[in-house]
């Protein structure tokens, strides 16, 4: 069974579901960040730090083992018949390729470096931690996610990301909703300092 097959909703969901290393790679390391900063608190020319202190190293370590994690739980026998249960589909030949652990640490490793390189471009335009810049802020982790599965898993990328136009247009209508939902929740609980 490939996407093809779906419903439009069911389509939907499991585009969702193959990225669920992405979309909470960067959660799980607000979770585990705070310690080493990757810049080593060092500045550019501009007078501006590198990074920030939200980029540390336990966060990216954290946040890509995280990723890992959330993929090998959702790759589980329970997240595959789960995932069955709410789309009544079985995907034989697995939502993340032949060697799905380099999918999951594609898309968590790339989400939390694509998080990085936003940093460094806001620091470059003055923007302090914690500024909004709305755009960049909502796709940048998926973008980069993306871009290391298409320069080192092209065929699992045309197989389930490139197969027509559903997955993309859901990658670019839910990942805004998904990135301010949990950052509203981050900063409701106190593990955030603003609420994007």
């Amino acid at each position: 069974m490939n996407l093809e097959d779906l419903s439009l909703i069911n389509t939907f969901f499991v585009v969702i579901w193959i990225m669920g290393p992405a979309y909470l790679a960067n959660a799980i390391a607000v979770l585990t960040g705070g310690k080493f900063p990757i810049d080593q608190k060092k500045t550019l020319a501009d007078g501006n730090r590198i990074l920030g202190d939200g980029k540390t190293w336990s966060g990216l370590a954290g946040g890509t083992i995280g990723g890992i994690g959330v993929g090998f739980m959702l790759n589980s026998e329970s997240g595959n018949s789960f995932l069955r249960k709410i789309t009544g589909a079985n995907f034989e030949e697995g939502l993340w390729g032949e060697t799905p652990i380099i999918v999951f640490f594609l898309l968590a490793f790339g989400a939390l470096l694509g998080d990085m390189c936003a940093s460094f471009y806001k620091r470059r335009q003055n923007l302090q931690r914690g500024e909004e810049f709305p755009i960049l802020d909502m796709f940048d982790f998926i973008f980069m996610s993306l871009f290391l599965c298409l320069l080192f898993q092209m065929s699992w990328l045309k197989t389930w990301i490139l197969d027509g136009w559903i997955p993309i247009v859901t990658i670019v209508l839910i990942t805004p909703i998904l990135h301010r939902g949990v950052n509203i929740l981050g900063y409701k609980i106190g593990i955030k300092n603003e609420p994007w």
